[in-house]
């Protein structure tokens, strides 16, 4: 049984059966080496007595120390003086960059977005190229405002070499900080693609763009309570909990933190602090075994008390969708379902006999054979990562010629997919189910994504934010708990304000909502803030302080408490 498992998991090329076959699969440490990788001869080498194995499970921080305080001979120092030089200057570039909490046998799909990129970062400023033009799709994904600060410096030494680098982003630290901002809209979908503003940032400031409104304080992501917040906080005496008990994973420090149920929470803290592995790795794993059995083990801690208050659990990462085309948001969201029953239900498909797997992009007789509907053709490449290329026979269309004869008010079935978030709501307003599953997606900042549009395409945001509007759609109970990390990524203010009004919501609901989150117009709206630090890495991992925004703001150890005070303040 085993080896034919093992056979159909290496060789399918189906993302359902790999999913269904890694059910009965879990990631062990390897009994030999415990982790380490290497032979006990290769281990057995040391250098200040330490083996390689040791310096590698150490933060940057301490790696770089290590090195700098490395005492060796006169005649071992000729060796290693000029690889010591170039050791000390690359984990640099990884300070600089904010990095510094990182280890460098670090699995990098445990990476998130901005990490990895980063990294590439570091890697680019150490090459110290001159005349190459940089472009950064949102490098500030995963950083605290403190660490922002860093990596606009790593960006204006490259521009001082004599490069130029364009950065895709809505910080608005970055954008203060540019030399030029250009800005494109006025909104998004068919009602963008205009350059609306070009200048420096104090131009932009006096502008009536979208962002110059933002950015000026002239309008802000404040979002009114509602009578039911209000309620709930008269209402404390009653108030019910849910405590993680002895968080010791990674580098948290025995830590108890104690979540108010029934109200928006955000844990907040540097980078490397202690946040995903406090939310993800401890209690989503441990509520997600115990709710559902699911198999990865929760981080090392003692207990989670006060879970029997809850009766659903959620948890909305920024892993994709899907990995192949065949995935999208109208498949995921389940509003596939709907469009197909519509167009079984016209005149010629009745008369055709034609059923809801006629108009079904992963089962044979409605779709094109030829990409089996994908409608790209996957060209393998060596040393390089797999291409996309359209389907010559269906034009990317995915269905076969009879398919897309049949017409439902003058479309077919790949022209309905084709359609963005914000046209499907117009062209279905009359058929409710459907309506509903196109109103959370819009609602969550999806207005322009189209119903088709294949996973891999989709950024780890908008993949989010496709997962948060499925559950938004799904009937709430009431007792959910709902775990985001970082959903502002890739919002401008406006879209934040929005999604901040979505999960606001759900708490008014009586559910709870839990944030990881970096972004301050988020953080100031919250209930309950718990900053974690008051560092990364080592010297992270306990709580700073907790309470309302306006406590953290008064806190003068916290660092998310300083910036949130200039915040408050305007």
């Amino acid at each position: 049984m085993i080896p034919n498992l093992e056979r159909r998991y290496l060789e399918t090329d189906s993302e359902y059966t790999r999913e269904e076959i890694e059910q009965y699969m879990v990631e062990k440490k390897c009994e030999q080496c415990q982790g380490k990788r290497l032979r006990p001869e290769a281990l057995a080498v040391t250098v200040a007595e330490k083996s390689i194995d040791k310096i590698v499970e150490m933060p940057i921080s301490k790696t770089q120390e290590f090195f700098k305080k490395l005492k060796l001979k006169p005649h071992e120092l000729k060796i290693a003086q000029p690889i010591i030089k170039e050791i000390i200057n690359r984990l640099q570039f990884l300070v600089d960059v904010g990095l510094d909490y990182l280890t460098l046998d670090r699995k990098a799909d445990t990476l998130a977005g901005g990490e990895e990129q980063r990294i590439r970062l570091a890697t680019q400023i150490g090459s110290k190229l001159t005349g190459v033009l940089y472009i950064l799709d949102e490098p500030s994904i995963g950083l605290h405002a403190r660490d922002q600060g860093r990596l606009i410096e790593t960006l204006k030494k490259l521009k001082d070499l004599g490069n130029t680098v364009v950065v895709v982003e809505h910080d608005p630290q970055t954008i203060r900080a540019s030399d030029w901002v250009v800005d494109v809209g006025p909104r998004a979908g068919k009602h963008g693609g205009q350059i609306t503003f070009q200048g420096t940032p104090k131009e932009i400031l006096r502008s009536r763009t979208l962002t110059g409104e933002y950015l000026s304080g002239r309008k802000k992501v404040e979002i009114e309570r509602t009578k039911h917040s209000a309620s709930a906080k008269v209402a404390a005496s009653k108030q019910n909990y849910l405590t993680i008990k002895g968080a010791k994973e990674h580098n948290l420090k025995n830590i108890d933190a104690k979540i108010p149920l029934g109200q928006f929470v955000c844990i907040t803290g540097v980078s490397g602090s202690g946040k995903s592995s406090l939310m993800n790795d401890i209690l989503a794993r441990a509520l997600l075994k115990k709710f559902y059995n699911a198999k990865e083990e929760p981080g090392e801690h003692e207990a989670i008390l006060g879970w029997e208050h809850l009766n659903k659990v959620v948890l909305v990462d920024q892993s994709p969708i899907g990995r192949t085309p065949r995935s999208n948001p109208a498949t995921y969201t389940g509003a596939f379902s709907y469009i197909r029953d519509l167009f079984t239900k016209t005149k010629e498909a009745r008369i055709r006999g034609y059923q809801p797997g006629r108009f079904s992009f992963n089962v044979k007789g409605g779709r094109c054979e030829a990409c089996e509907g994908q409608g790209v053709k996957k060209i393998e490449m060596y040393f390089l990562p797999d291409v996309y290329i359209q389907c010559s026979e269906c034009k990317g269309k995915r269905f076969n010629k009879e398919t897309l004869s049949i017409e439902y008010k003058g479309k077919n079935i790949a022209e309905a997919l084709e359609m963005t978030v914000e046209e499907a709501l117009e062209f279905f307003k009359n058929i409710p189910g459907l309506y509903e599953k196109l109103k959370t997606l819009n609602e969550v900042g999806l207005s322009y994504v189209q119903l088709g549009q294949p996973a891999p395409s989709l950024s780890g945001g908008e993949a989010q934010r496709v997962k948060l509007a499925t559950e938004l759609s799904r009937k709430a109970t009431g007792k959910s708990l709902y775990i985001l990390d970082e959903p502002t990524t890739g919002l401008h203010f406006d879209d934040i304000k929005k999604l901040i009004q979505v999960l606001r919501g759900l708490v008014d609901k009586g559910n709870t909502v839990l944030v990881i989150e970096h972004n301050l117009d988020v953080v100031k709206n919250a209930d309950y803030v718990i900053d974690l630090g008051p560092e990364g890495g080592e010297k992270g991992g306990e709580i700073v302080v907790e309470g309302s925004p306006r406590e953290i703001a008064k806190n003068k150890k916290s660092y998310t408490g300083q910036y949130l005070r200039q915040m408050i303040r305007k």
